[in-house]
């Protein structure tokens, strides 16, 4: 679904990630581990082309995504539920929606039916003001905007980050959902190792902006957590 190869990604001349080489499945959860300021966010970022400068290669199912705009990288199946959401809090839930709708190559600018049925909230509060929504009701959104460009990959960056913990199960199980039942590929940033365990096929761990650890969720040792996660 997804190859990197030798990619250095840049903000202004700093290179922040560093000769990243890694593959995605199709059908995968991949699982992107490690410590605050390490590169996980620019990982995600490069894929979808919103740093500075990228050098070496990014395939989605072989098309090259280097030097293509971000709208572009969409349109080929690319979707991003950004760190904080990025919901519009003017808009209403159903503007904030078919935003989404933009990026799809079948023309099609209505709520997608499996958005109303994965999300009967939402379904219910088309009109509702997004700034109105309760953090966990906010994910939803984001992840239902997402989901509205029709992706093949799905990326999310600490979905579960400023949630209450009553709603971190809810976000879990609907992430794994997407994973298992609507056979979404996903990449998941994330810090929730125990979360990581049970839903992820794979895990890299990043460091100083390149990847320190990779490899099936099965060889995720604690001796690993312990060197690269905890603080």
């Amino acid at each position: 679904m997804l190859e990197l190869t030798d990619v250095t990604s840049y903000y202004g001349n700093t290179p922040i990630l560093q000769n990243v080489s890694m593959q995605v499945q199709q059908g995968d959860l991949l699982c992107v581990l490690g410590r605050n300021g390490v590169g996980k966010t620019t990982l995600a970022r490069t894929i979808l082309g919103l740093t500075t400068r990228i050098t070496g290669s990014i395939r989605i199912k072989g098309n090259e995504l280097t030097g293509l705009p971000t709208h572009k990288r969409a349109s080929l199946g690319v979707g991003y539920i950004p760190q904080g959401r990025g919901i519009l809090p003017k808009f209403s839930v159903r503007e904030n929606i078919l935003l989404g709708t933009f990026a799809r190559n079948d023309g099609n600018q209505q709520v997608p039916d499996k958005v109303l049925e994965l999300f009967p909230y939402l379904a219910q509060n088309l009109d509702k003001r997004a700034g109105t929504l309760s953090g966990g009701q906010a994910q939803q959104l984001a992840i239902a905007r997402a989901l509205a460009t029709d992706p093949q990959l799905l990326i999310l960056d600490e979905p579960t980050e400023g949630i209450q913990p009553n709603i971190v199960e809810q976000i879990q199980e609907l992430i794994a959902t997407l994973n298992k039942t609507l056979k979404l590929t996903v990449i998941l940033i994330e810090q929730n190792v125990q979360f990581a365990r049970s839903a992820a096929n794979s895990f890299v761990i990043m460091n100083k902006g390149a990847v320190a650890e990779r490899g099936p969720i099965s060889v995720l040792t604690d001796a690993m957590v312990e060197k690269h996660l905890t603080i």
